[in-house]
């Protein structure tokens, strides 16, 4: 059960969710997101999780790898945001978190009221669709909030066309 969603009080607005990660589909993600947020009045957030099971094997150099895979986030988090800044002229909200993709996504649903649709990319790998995407049908991870789920191969007109 998620908290109740305060974007129909004063002073808070609709927040769309999109996850960066290395995959070829979150862009098309942030691109649907960010379009729906500045269509709508809404907001973006752009959440970058670190995988934190890779640290547990390697204990002696566990700092130096965390400080990397922040300083990974950190510039795809920027990245992300440049393009959206560029092309809608929206700022994003920014997020680092640690732990695993869902369970991340939980808390941060939990903590921001606000958030109120989760914005996910079905990539075109033979192995399916992704983990994220996958696991919406799994009944332990699924989420609180409306999923919309973008298919990896629309364009950017596409995207203007139905966002």
């Amino acid at each position: 059960m998620v908290s109740k969603r305060l974007i129909r009080e004063a002073g808070h607005r609709r927040k769309f969710l999109a996850v960066i990660d290395e995959t070829p589909e979150c862009e098309r993600a942030v691109a649907y997101a960010s379009r729906r947020a500045k269509t709508t009045g809404g907001a973006l957030v752009l959440l970058f999780v670190i995988e934190t099971a890779e640290f547990q094997h390697f204990l002696g150099v566990e700092a130096v790898m965390r400080q990397e895979a922040t300083a990974t986030a950190q510039a795809a988090l920027d990245a992300a945001a440049a393009t959206v800044r560029s092309r809608h002229g929206i700022e994003p909200e920014l997020a680092i978190r640690e732990g695993t993709k869902a369970g991340e996504i939980h808390k941060l649903i939990e903590e921001d009221q606000d958030i109120a649709i989760l914005v996910l990319a079905a990539g075109a790998a033979k192995e399916g669709p992704g983990p994220l995407v996958a696991s919406i049908a799994g009944k332990g991870a699924a989420f609180p909030i409306p999923v919309t789920i973008v298919p990896y191969n629309l364009t950017d007109e596409d995207i203007d066309s139905l966002a």
